[in-house]
């Protein structure tokens, strides 16, 4: 187990703040967060490259004050970090100087499961992006750390390589032996990846646990926001008698004018908006003042009797309602 306690360390006007987190042995951890959040300065405080407040440990022994040579992390930088002197078979073998030589058998499934076998005697320089990513997993895989701390690691793969990247991630936990931590804004690389899945937000990670539960019930408005939600409205749309309190509201989950058979809620609306995609339509109703935005197939609704002016009813399911705490206010929370 690896295990942040209360981790926090202010690096000019920016701050972690209080991490806390728990990463099963050979579990694969995805940290959400947008650009700026503190995701990379977690890692490396993890890696042991920055003085911090709070403890750090790893398999039931505290790793704090160890140095981040001694402590078996292997560690992808989104800018990949390589040495430009050194080949491609040099940059991986780089952990050799100081540590002993992995077996031939984990050099050849590895070179194989990254697609580097014509690329060993390259020059580091001439690499395309997507090739130096891999070049640096393979680096920090080689090693054999006990923990892989991974940078935006997928941020320069080709979109037709990604795929298969991302499936020799997903095993790596099983076929290294390694507990994965991994930072990316990206939610379907997130959704695939994680075992588990954390949010970060201005240096706070603000929700964590089972994937399908952070990315379908936020904790909070600001949560809600960041993960897209569009539906931020308020309780008494669904309950007369709430004086206070908000929801979100799954746009995909909303029906239109069907009967609300087996369905928990449902109000009416006039539809001031609908906008037309490839296979769905979009429509923005208006109910009680408040815009909800809603997203159908386009076998669904009737084009012509659901636009611009309709009367509609909308229904859903209490699957599509997240509440939060009636003190917590859309125009206090931070976007």
């Amino acid at each position: 187990m690896l295990e942040l306690r209360k981790i926090g360390l202010r690096k000019g006007a920016f701050a972690l703040r209080q991490v806390s987190l728990a990463v099963p042995e050979r579990d694969y951890f995805v940290i959400l967060g947008r650009t700026g959040s503190g995701k990379t300065l977690l890692l490396e405080t993890i890696a042991g490259l920055h003085r911090h407040t709070g403890a750090i440990s790893f398999r039931g022994r505290e790793i704090t004050g160890v140095p981040p040579e001694r402590r078996r992390v292997g560690f992808v930088y989104q800018d990949f970090a390589l040495f430009p002197h050194l080949s491609v078979t040099g940059n991986i073998r780089f952990s050799d100087r100081y540590r002993e030589q992995a077996g031939r058998i984990a050099w050849q499934e590895l070179i194989d499961s990254l697609d580097l076998g014509e690329l060993l005697e390259r020059d580091i320089r001439y690499l395309s992006g997507g090739e130096k990513q891999r070049v640096a997993l393979a680096r920090a895989i080689y090693s054999r750390p006990d923990i892989l701390l991974l940078d935006e690691p997928l941020s320069a793969i080709d979109p037709g390589f990604r795929t298969q990247i991302m499936e020799n991630l997903k095993d790596l936990k099983r076929r290294f032996e390694v507990t994965v931590i991994h930072v990316t804004h990206n939610f379907h690389e997130a959704a695939y990846l994680a075992d588990r899945i954390g949010i970060m937000l201005d240096g706070k990670l603000v929700q964590q646990g089972a994937v399908q539960e952070v990315l379908h019930r936020p904790a909070s408005i600001p949560v809600a926001r960041f993960l897209g939600y569009r539906n931020i409205l308020p309780q008494r749309l669904i309950d007369p008698h709430a004086a206070a309190g908000h929801f979100a509201l799954n746009a995909a989950q909303i029906r239109v004018d069907t009967p609300p058979v087996g369905d928990d809620y449902s109000m009416y609306g006039v539809c001031r908006e609908r906008n037309e995609g490839v296979n769905h339509y979009e429509l923005v109703v208006e109910a009680d003042g408040c815009p909800v935005v809603v997203r159908l197939t386009k076998q669904s609704i009737d084009p012509v009797r659901v636009g611009p002016g309709a009367t509609v009813q909308l229904s859903f399911p209490r699957s599509a309602v997240t509440f939060f705490p009636p003190a917590e206010s859309p125009d206090e929370a931070p976007v």
